[in-house]
């Protein structure tokens, strides 16, 4: 448990927290580009809320943990809890956690930011600058002056390319892709299409998967699929999951334990082994290959494809 150390606007609808230990401690230290996972309140089902958010910091021995947080006031209301906070306040935070790190052998970083998907952005700038790789930015954000934008500012100097639209950004970001030093990887964070674009022309333009990265915000609203039956094959019991319940929450209602955070699809805690069955991955943690090796499911957010599904628990 960590308590609101300050707080601050960014912008009209960004709000900046640091988050410390109540009696001062340090807190254990993060890969750039990590995330936590705050527990925001209890959503309309009585669950507790859990969101996932990028840490700005560089993770070296840090004293708080530091994150932006845009309000969404259509969104599931995580963003709106966090903006409530007063200082003092007390919230439940994960350890960092990173599917989203810099490649320390890297040649060069192009980093990608759209909006608010600056935050683990900043936190790749920092590391970079702390240790001297080489590395250029390119922010792309509407209206206003974008979150973070004076901090990417003093820290990148001339690394530094902002944009006020895609065409802007297209401009100078897709000849980059063309030119820059066999070794280099790519990073994004920022809207879904943004993420699909970049990693769209970064392929066409002949880089290899495995030198593009990107971390998402979170799963949009999913529909609430079939129902389908889950056979659990420690016990032979079967566990029915309607139209409209994840799969984890029919376990949890049936007495079933499953570790998990997010259950948004992007922590990977609840990843459950498959023992038989077709999956429809709905989530944004496993990797295509192991998508396609169907041999485990994100319950909180994916689903059976097909009536029927057996998993190793």
């Amino acid at each position: 448990m960590l308590v609101v150390g300050s707080l601050s606007d960014l912008t009209d609808d960004v709000r900046h927290l640091r988050l410390v230990d109540p009696g001062g401690a340090a807190l254990p230290a993060y890969a750039p580009g990590s995330h936590v996972v705050l527990e925001c309140g209890v959503g309309p089902d009585g669950l507790p809320r859990r969101n996932a958010y990028s840490l700005t910091g560089s993770g070296v021995e840090p004293d708080s943990y530091a994150l932006s947080v845009r309000r969404d006031d259509t969104g599931r209301g995580g963003s709106r809890w966090i903006h409530a906070l007063s200082l003092g306040d007390s919230v439940e935070v994960s350890r960092p956690r990173s599917a989203f790190a810099p490649v320390s052998t890297a040649r060069h970083h192009v980093l990608v930011a759209g909006g608010i998907g600056v935050t683990p952005i900043l936190s790749h700038a920092r590391a970079a600058v702390r240790w001297g790789r080489s590395f250029e930015v390119h922010y792309v954000f509407r209206g206003g002056d974008g979150p973070h934008l004076d901090d990417l500012i003093n820290l990148c100097g001339n690394s530094l390319q902002t944009y006020r639209g895609s065409s802007e950004l297209w401009s100078t970001l897709a000849p980059a892709l063309l030119d820059r030093p066999l070794g280099t990887h790519l990073y994004t964070c920022g809207p879904a299409p943004l993420i699909d674009e970049v990693h769209d022309r970064a392929r066409a333009a002949g880089w290899p998967p495995q030198r593009i990265h990107h971390e998402h915000f979170g799963i949009a609203a999913l529909e609430p699929g079939t129902a389908f039956t889950v056979r659990l094959r420690s016990t032979g019991a079967d566990v029915e999951v309607p139209s409209g319940t994840s799969l984890l929450d029919a376990l949890e209602q049936h007495g079933v334990a499953v570790p998990n955070l997010c259950r948004q699809g992007v922590c990977g805690e609840c990843r459950v082994p498959v023992a038989a069955g077709a999956v429809a991955h709905r989530d944004l943690y496993l990797t295509e290959d192991e998508k396609a090796a169907g041999d485990c499911v994100m319950p909180c957010v994916s689903r059976a494809e097909g009536p029927r599904l057996e998993l190793e628990l």
